[in-house]
């Protein structure tokens, strides 16, 4: 059995919330580059992105990142057939990045897409924004921006759901 815990409304008010302080903690979005942990995280920075667009009047790159090839839990094996998409035409070099993610748990995923952003350059600052922060993490990694802080017992699985995918926006807590 699950429990919704953030609606339709309640996730667009998180990312406008979330844009309006990417901005104002950035003084504007000059130099910035979104980059959405695929696959939630990417649809997450899209709309992000939208939103910068409509406060700044200007268009930002969005950038999608499969971190498959970076994970610690994966074989050598299993790393090499995992296809890494990101486009190594984009130099992060000199950017602040804001790393966009569904949800954060232990901290794993935001490492291994560390990695792979600095396997594309050296961004000046690399910021994380996260629609949930459920806790338990277990690398010192903190986001910089947060939708929704939901404590969260282990047993738990928090599910975000996005209209592009699921054809429903909602998160979601139930029993592992």
């Amino acid at each position: 059995m699950s429990k919704q815990i953030m609606d339709e409304a309640g996730i667009r008010r998180a990312l406008t919330r979330m844009s309006y302080e990417i901005v104002e903690r950035n003084q504007g979005t000059e130099n910035l580059v979104l980059i959405g942990i695929k696959t939630r995280g990417w649809y997450l920075a899209q709309r992000i992105g939208d939103r910068l667009a409509k406060i700044e009047d200007s268009q930002l790159p969005v950038l999608s990142l499969d971190i498959s090839a970076y994970r610690d839990d994966l074989s050598q094996e299993e790393k090499a057939k995992a296809i890494a998409s990101f486009d190594t035409s984009f130099d992060l070099t000199g950017k602040t990045v804001i790393l966009v993610d569904d949800v954060l748990y232990t901290g794993r995923t935001i490492r291994a897409a560390l990695d792979a952003i600095m396997d594309h350059g050296r961004p000046d600052k690399i910021a994380l924004a996260v629609l949930i922060d459920r806790g338990h993490r277990e690398l010192p990694i903190r986001p910089d921006f947060i939708g929704k802080n939901i404590p969260t017992a282990a047993s738990e699985d928090v599910q975000v759901q996005v209209s592009e995918i699921d054809g429903i926006d909602a998160v979601k807590i139930s029993e592992a």
